[in-house]
C-alpha cells in the first residue's frame, strides 16, 4: 500500500444531545494522520478498551484554532530554548480545550517543511480517552499542511451549513485567512506577525511601521530573519538599517563580496525548499569543497577568510561588543561583516555559516546568521558543519572511538567546538537510523537534528 504523505484530518460524524449548536453540528471521532501514520490512536474505556483512530471531539472548536493560528502555525519557527506557555497555546492541539481531551501533538514550521510531534498520554485521568501510539516526530511539506487544515476547516463549515448555520466565528475567521492569502501586502503583514510570535493585528503598529521601512534597505526576506530571531512575542526590537550599520561599522571588518568565492556547478544541490534544509547545506558544502580540492582537509582561517572575502584578522580578534547575531550587510557600495561570538570557534562557524547564505540565498543587502530555526538558519548551521569538518573525514578521524577525549581531539583538529562534532555526528547518524520518524521526538526548541 503506498504511503500517503501530507497531513489528514477526518471527523466521522456522531450525534450530540448537547452542548453549542455549533458543537452538536460538528461533534464526530477524529482521526488525524501524518504521512500516513495515525497520531491520535487510543483507548477509551466507554468502548472496553478498544483501540480506535481517534477520539470523540468538536470539530468546530478545532477547525476554530486552527484558523486561529493559521499564519503562526505556518511560519512561526520552534524556539531556540524551551518553548513559551504562549507559544505552546498556539502550537499544541492540547490547548484548544473546551472539555475535550486533545492530543498532545505540536505542530511547528520553518516556512517551507512542518513537523507534527505527537505523544501519548501519561498518567491519563480514570475515565478518559488515553493516546496510546508511539512517539511520532513527522515532516511535512508545508504546502501539504496547508492543504490539510483548509479541506479540514472546509469540512467543519460544510457540516454548520447542513445544520443552517452560516454565521459563526468560524466563519469569519476562514473569510480573513482567505482574504490576507489572496493579499500580498496583507499576507506579508500576518507572515511578518507570526515570525515575531503575535497573533493577527496583535503586533506594535509602530513597530510593524519601522520594521517594514527598514526592509526597503535590509531586504524582505532578511527581515523576516530578524523578526524570527526576536524572541517570545517580538521581546527584541527588530534591527533597523542604521542599529545594523553603526554595529558594523563599530565593531566589524570589511569584506568584498565580488572577491568571494563562486560555485560553478550547483547541479547536484537540491532547490531552495524542496527537501529539508540540512539536505541543501550539506549539498553545497560537498560541492564547495570538492570545487575548491578541499578533500578531507581542515581549513585554516586564512583559507576560509579568503573563501568569504575578507581578511584573517576577523576571525582571530573578538568582537568587542555583545550582539545578538553575526551578519554581513552591503550599504553604499561597502560590505561590512560583523561576527557575534567572542570565541575562534564560534566566528568560524558563523563566518561559514555566512558563507553559505552568500552562496544560497544572497541578493538582499543583508545576509543574517541568526539563532532562529528557519529553513535559511538550518540550510547554513548544515553547511558551515560539513565544510568545516565534514562528515566522513570526521568519522575517518575518530574510527571506533566516540570518547569524549577523542572527540575533543576532532574538534582541534577542525578548528570548530566540540559541540559542532557532536551535533554533527547525531544529524548524519540520527538520519541513518531514521531517527526523525521513529524516535522520541525531540522538545519543540533547538535540536541538532535541526540544526
Amino acid at each position: 500500500m503506498e504511503r500517503a504523505e501530507g497531513l489528514t484530518l477526518k471527523l466521522v460524524p456522531h450525534p450530540l444531545d448537547r452542548g453549542a449548536p455549533e458543537e452538536r453540528a460538528t461533534f464526530g471521532a477524529l482521526e488525524m494522520r501524518a504521512n500516513g501514520r495515525c497520531l491520535t490512536e487510543g483507548v477509551a474505556p466507554h468502548c472496553s478498551n478498544e483501540l480506535l483512530p481517534g477520539p470523540y471531539v468538536s470539530g468546530y472548536h478545532m477547525a476554530e484554532w486552527l484558523m486561529w493560528n493559521w499564519w503562526r502555525l505556518l511560519w512561526e519557527s520552534p524556539p531556540a530554548n524551551e518553548p513559551s506557555r504562549e507559544w505552546m497555546f498556539s502550537h499544541c492541539l492540547s490547548s484548544i480545550g473546551e472539555g475535550y481531551v486533545w492530543p498532545n501533538i505540536v505542530i511547528s514550521s520553518d516556512g517551507f517543511r512542518a513537523i507534527a510531534a505527537s505523544t501519548p498520554t501519561v498518567d491519563a485521568a480514570p475515565g478518559l480517552y488515553r493516546y496510546v501510539g508511539a512517539p511520532a516526530f513527522e515532516v511535512i511539506a508545508a504546502e501539504d499542511m496547508e492543504a490539510g487544515i483548509r479541506h479540514f476547516a472546509h469540512s467543519v463549515l460544510e457540516r454548520l451549513h447542513a445544520a443552517n448555520l452560516s454565521d459563526t466565528n468560524l466563519h469569519r475567521l476562514w473569510r480573513d485567512v482567505d482574504q490576507a492569502g489572496g493579499d500580498a501586502q496583507t499576507a506579508r503583514l500576518r507572515r511578518f506577525e507570526a515570525r515575531l510570535g503575535h497573533d493577527p493585528d496583535e503586533a506594535d503598529e509602530a513597530v510593524v511601521r519601522v520594521s517594514f521601512e527598514a526592509a526597503k534597505n535590509l531586504g524582505a526576506n532578511a527581515l523576516e530573519e530578524l523578526a524570527a530571531d526576536s524572541g517570545p512575542r517580538g521581546a527584541a526590537t527588530v534591527p533597523t538599517m542604521k542599529t545594523m550599520a553603526d554595529s558594523a561599522n563599530d565593531s566589524g571588518f570589511d569584506a568584498q563580496p565580488q572577491d568571494a568565492v563562486k560555485l560553478h556547478q550547483r547541479g547536484g544541490i537540491p532547490a531552495w525548499s524542496t527537501v529539508a534544509a540540512w539536505r541543501v547545506g550539506v549539498a553545497a558544502a560537498r560541492a564547495l569543497r570538492k570545487q575548491e580540492a578541499l578533500n578531507g582537509e581542515a581549513i585554516d582561517n586564512n583559507r576560509l577568510s579568503k573563501l568569504f572575502g575578507t581578511t584573517k584578522t576577523a576571525l582571530e580578534q573578538g568582537n568587542k561588543h555583545t550582539q545578538r547575531l553575526s551578519f554581513m550587510l552591503t550599504d553604499g557600495g561597502r560590505s561590512r561583516l560583523a561576527l557575534r561570538s567572542k570565541w575562534e570557534t564560534g566566528r568560524r562557524f558563523d563566518l561559514a555559516r555566512l558563507l553559505g547564505d552568500h552562496l544560497l540565498a544572497a541578493g538582499e543587502p543583508l545576509l543574517p546568521a541568526t539563532g532562529a530555526y528557519t529553513y535559511r538558519q538550518k540550510a547554513q548551521r548544515a553547511f558551515a558543519a560539513e565544510l568545516l569538518c565534514p562528515y566522513e573525514a570526521v568519522v575517518e578521524f575518530l574510527g571506533a572511538d566516540r570518547s569524549e577525549e577523542r572527540c575533543n581531539e576532532a574538534a582541534a583538529l577542525f578548528n570548530v567546538s566540540p559541540w559542532t562534532i557532536g551535533a554533527l555526528l547525531v544529524n548524519n547518524e540520527g538520519r541513518r537510523q531514521g531517527a526523525l520518524s521513529t524516535h522520541s521526538p525531540p522538545s519543540p526548541g533547538a535540536s541538532p537534528l535541526m540544526w
